[in-house]
């Protein structure tokens, strides 16, 4: 699983020129979503998403998270993020999940959220969006579950 995370000051998500998601201050989450996800690697996801101090302290430090700052969560699917560049010059998504499992664990990422009493929007699963951000900072990280949960190597 990936996300893909931006600070904003302000984030919308549009679907047949109709503003269907928008927040303000807080963060825009892209998620691509693999075959090999989970819900158990989605709740890590998550867990990881809502933690992350990327927000400034009142001494200019990103040491404050979403909740600290009362921010909010737009959440857009983007299968894009599994896109493979390595030969010639037109991606390969062949990483990333199938649509119905995708959209099923799209969802529940989006429930997951919610459940945590975090605002949360969100875009259309598979539908052509047009995403409009203002990126505060600029701020961007990345999160990918095969970095983040690899199995560590015991020495012997």
């Amino acid at each position: 699983m990936r996300f893909l995370i931006q600070r904003v000051s302000e984030a919308s998500v549009e679907v047949d020129q109709k503003i269907i998601g928008q927040i303000k201050s807080g963060l825009l989450v892209f998620v691509g979503v693999s075959d090999r996800d989970t819900t158990e690697i989605a709740n890590r996801m998550i867990e990881k998403l809502l933690k992350l101090r990327i927000f400034e302290d009142s001494a200019g430090k990103t040491n404050c998270s979403l909740a600290d700052i009362g921010g909010e969560i737009l959440v857009v699917s983007q299968f894009t993020l599994y896109a493979d560049c390595k030969k010639g010059n037109r991606p390969s998504f062949t990483d990333a999940g199938n649509a119905e499992s995708a959209n099923r664990l799209y969802e529940y990422i989006l429930q997951q959220i919610a459940s945590k009493g975090v605002a949360v929007q969100h875009g259309i699963f598979g539908a052509m969006m047009n995403v409009s951000l203002v990126n505060h900072g600029p701020f961007t990280v990345f999160l990918d579950s095969d970095q983040l949960f690899e199995q560590k190597r015991v020495l012997h």
